[in-house]
């Protein structure tokens, strides 16, 4: 989506410095990435209309949130922004089904859509404190639905969730940004995350816009590369095709249309929605086509970019027939040895067992 979806032109008073933010977004899922103390939830706060103190405008489309000059400054409750914090946030008192209606001003039909996106109905007679985290998280995210928002925020939703839960909300997020079809800011500190969720990213430094653009585009970047440091993951969202379990293989086709296959998941039926995740170091980096060799995936494969992400280069592959793209990490010296640069062509293989279902 070109157009424009949110306007925010904002400065917040904080401990120690003033966080300003003057930008422009498009519609869809931006993500807002920094250091922590960089300001990112204190922002979130302000657009949901939290921060009392935050001065300047803030538009979502034709509607006006903020505007100081104006004398505009709309209640929580009439921004109708839908919020999701950290902990989720979940009344404690109430039931789920409760906590999903609270706000939604009895519009049952979008409380209803909200509880069959994230597929949480078996859940809703149940107390908060009997769910898992990323139950709770869906939970919380059906209730930011079920208001119908103009936008919606999202601060971290995966960061209180142990990365070997089966149930974490990635995949909940990815069916919601393309069901819903909204304006999301989306509070991350994975790479990888950012690259499989978000087409904008947001860079915030010391209270300012440090960087903005495509996240593929800004690897390199000084605002973005201690974070690529810690590792970035592939996150590849597909469905099940077949199991071989003499094999001891499950076959998935990636909603970018090539086939993956992995350690036998024979507790996920076919036709599954499933969300696939591949380390970038993983992933082997060949200039010849590839025999005899025990990894099952094998995509031949051309460099789009090399991005030296401190010691390491992260390659930026596109497979072949629009099958989107699988980044690896190597080390200069393999660069160089291979003989490695933009338009090359490259053969990317993985093991099985070096993917695994999130």
């Amino acid at each position: 989506m070109s157009t424009r979806a949110l306007d925010v032109d904002l400065a917040i008073d904080l401990p120690g410095f003033t966080l300003r933010v003057k930008t422009q977004l498009p519609g869809g899922v931006t993500a807002v990435m920094g250091p922590s103390g960089a300001g990112k939830t204190s922002l979130l706060e302000a657009i949901a209309g939290l921060r009392r103190r935050a001065r300047g405008r803030v538009v979502v489309g034709p509607d006006v949130l903020l505007d100081s000059a104006g004398g505009v400054a709309l209640p929580p409750e009439r921004r109708r922004v839908g919020y999701v914090p950290q902990d989720a946030g979940l009344f404690p008192h109430l039931s789920v089904v409760e906590n999903v209606r609270f706000g939604s001003r009895s519009d049952a039909e979008a409380v209803e859509a909200a509880i069959d996106t994230l597929e949480i109905r078996p859940l809703l007679s149940r107390s908060p404190r009997l769910l898992s985290g990323g139950e709770r998280q869906r939970v919380a995210l059906a209730r930011a639905l079920a208001i119908r928002p103009r936008l919606l925020l999202l601060d971290e939703p995966l960061a209180a969730l142990d990365p070997g839960l089966r149930e974490r909300i990635l995949p909940w997020l990815l069916r919601v940004r393309d069901e819903w079809t909204l304006p999301c800011l989306y509070v991350t500190h994975n790479v990888g995350e950012a690259l499989a969720v978000a087409s904008h990213l947001v860079v915030l430094h010391g209270g300012r816009v440090e960087a903005e653009g495509e996240p593929r585009a800004l690897l390199s970047s000084p605002a973005v590369v201690g974070e690529a440091e810690a590792g970035i993951e592939n996150l590849l969202p597909g469905h099940v095709v077949t199991h071989d379990t003499a094999g001891g293989i499950t076959r998935v086709r990636t909603n970018a249309g090539f086939d993956v296959s992995i350690t036998l998941a024979a507790d996920r039926g076919v036709g599954a929605a499933v969300t696939l995740a591949v380390r970038s170091e993983d992933i082997l980096v060949c200039r010849a086509p590839v025999e005899g060799l025990s990894a099952r995936n094998v995509y031949p494969a051309r460099i789009v970019a090399l991005e030296r992400t401190g010691p390491d280069v992260v390659l930026r592959g596109a497979l072949g027939n629009g099958g989107g793209e699988l980044m690896a990490r190597v080390t200069p010296a393999a660069v160089a040895a291979l003989d490695l640069a933009p338009g090359r062509d490259v053969w990317l293989a993985v093991k099985s067992h070096s993917i695994r279902i999130v």
